[in-house]
């Protein structure tokens, strides 16, 4: 057990600061800190000592020399069990300092702001901060290094209950902590400074890539039993990700069943009314709006009954009970939803291996990620999301024949729902409900008859239906078959050399014709 005596407090962010200084200081821990910390700490009434008056020199350079000092390195380096380092410590009048509790300039916050300049920027990269917490961290045998505020109650309770002291396993958890707060830091920093070019001008991706994200849980096997896996948090997740999923019931969570979850919360999430998401291995199979989840649930059933077998579900409103009963009656291994009745959750117990799943809406469905990622063998992609959500005013008529008011509306739907299926991607759709999807063929024709058969075995009728293609037709044969299968209207990116031939292919059939300008290719 390593007893407080001394603490030096020199925070930015002051969440919680003058609470933990006024319980220290009632436990009698002498208190030392620097600038804006310790005006703080004295118009709360707390005493406080100055850094300066501690170490016998002022403040210089605007405050960029305050803590680089021998009497705050050796206080919190000095090794207690060591003779030689406790007498060069008594030598130079060095006391031990036993908590150290500072966080950081905002330089993260500093360079979100627009119009920030490379001066602020550099003004908000912390020196002695840092030097602080790594010694403090790398002594942690003798010294308690926080730099959340979360922690503060931790330490606190950790020293009512020792008579002052912080037992080793708490400091081998805040210096493991302290270290991965610098890493973090110090990676934001080379971001920063590796996406500036010669001219100043900022550019969205670094030279140097720095990431950080926190471990959730070990997997119990990844895609398959001889993988092994586990699931990581981003630092900083976004409003309405799947990430801030509740589990409510059911087993633990694998991880394809991470995975196709993200898929389908992922696409039901950006429709504004009830909607229902069908997942089977990433792509989803069904599809569909409705006046209730009920309604939406079984329009989506209804495009491929035989792939929803063991699927993932996704609702973007509320499930209750007679929603919850009907899922019930198929095999599923995940359910999602926004939230859920109690009746509902009722009804869902008797399922006890299905995973009940409640993630939060965004409150902007247009919120996403700042970069998709995929790993490559010896490398990353990165990218920016696929976050267009394609408007009616966005979408040009290339055909003869403009598309009727309903069939614009399910035209729309359809362009949402093939961004979230594999390329090559069709989707076949009627009155707000996939009739046909075909994903992940090498040519679109091969998908496009994939989606028609699907629709055949599902009993749908395709006539009057409409298509949705994630890229442009390279030739006429692929529109032919959507044609064919029964579909009146169209919805492309265009940009093909040969866009005069399918459009004139479109006429011939006298079909409606949009182009969006946007592709999607999922891979």
């Amino acid at each position: 057990m390593a007893i407080v005596r001394r603490a030096l407090i020199s925070v930015s962010d002051k969440t919680g600061m003058v609470e933990l200084a006024r319980e220290l200081s009632a436990r009698g821990v002498q208190l030392l800190s620097t600038g804006g910390s310790a005006q703080a700490l004295r118009k709360a009434g707390i005493a406080v000592t100055d850094v300066s008056d501690y170490t016998g020199f002022p403040e210089i350079m605007d405050g960029r020399v305050k803590t680089l000092h021998p009497r705050i390195h050796g206080a919190l380096l000095g090794r207690r069990d060591v003779a030689a380092h406790v007498d060069a410590m008594q030598t130079h009048g060095i006391e031990p300092i036993d908590l150290l509790v500072v966080n950081l300039y905002p330089f993260r916050e500093t360079i979100a702001k627009p119009g920030c300049t490379l001066d602020e920027a550099i003004e908000n990269i912390d020196i002695g901060g840092p030097a602080m917490v790594r010694a403090a961290a790398k002594n942690h045998a003798h010294v308690a290094v926080v730099t959340d505020p979360a922690d503060y109650a931790s330490v606190l309770n950790e020293m009512q209950t020792n008579a002052n002291a912080i037992g080793a396993a708490l400091r081998l958890r805040l210096a493991s902590k302290a270290f991965s707060h610098t890493a973090e830091y110090d990676g934001a920093v080379s971001n920063y400074l590796t996406s500036l070019g010669a001219d100043g001008s900022r550019a969205e991706f670094p030279a140097r890539l720095n990431l950080q994200f926190d471990k959730a849980q070990d997997l119990r096997y990844g895609e398959n039993p001889h993988q092994r896996a586990a699931f990581y948090l981003d630092r900083k997740i976004p409003l309405g990700a799947l990430a801030t999923f509740s589990q409510l019931q059911g087993k633990e969570l694998s991880y394809n069943n991470i995975a196709d979850a993200d898929a389908a919360w992922e696409c039901v999430k950006v429709f504004a009314g009830p909607a229902c998401v069908i997942v089977k291995h990433a792509n989803p199979c069904g599809v569909a709006l409705g006046a209730n989840t009920l309604e939406a649930y079984q329009k989506s059933f209804a495009t491929d009954p035989v792939s929803a077998f063991g699927g993932i579900i996704a609702f973007n409103a509320e499930v209750d009970a007679v929603t919850a009963q009907a899922v019930s009656a198929q095999f599923l291994e995940v359910l999602i939803a926004p939230s859920y009745s109690a009746s509902a959750l009722g009804l869902l117990k008797d399922k006890q291996n299905v995973r009940v799943l409640q993630v939060p809406l965004p409150p902007d469905a247009a919120a996403s990620y700042a970069f998709d990622i995929k790993r490559i063998g010896g490398g990353l992609l990165l990218q920016s999301p696929d976050d267009v959500a394609i408007q009616p005013a966005q979408c040009k008529v290339v055909s003869k024949r403009a598309p009727s008011a309903q069939q614009m509306e399910d035209l729309l739907f359809a362009f949402r729902v093939v961004k979230y299926v594999k390329s090559n991607a069709i989707v076949f759709v009627r009155d707000g409900q996939t009739l046909g999807i075909g994903a992940g063929q090498m040519s679109r024709v091969d998908s496009t008859r994939i989606a028609a058969s699907k629709a055949e075995q599902a009993k749908l009728s395709l006539q009057g239906s409409v298509a949705a293609s994630d890229a442009f037709f390279p030739f006429r044969d692929g529109l032919d078959r959507i044609a064919e299968a029964g579909a009146s209207a169209v919805i492309q990116p265009g940009g093909s050399m040969r866009d005069a031939e399918v459009i004139a292919a479109a006429d011939e059939h006298a079909m409606a014709m949009v182009f969006t300008g946007v592709r999607h290719f999922r891979h």
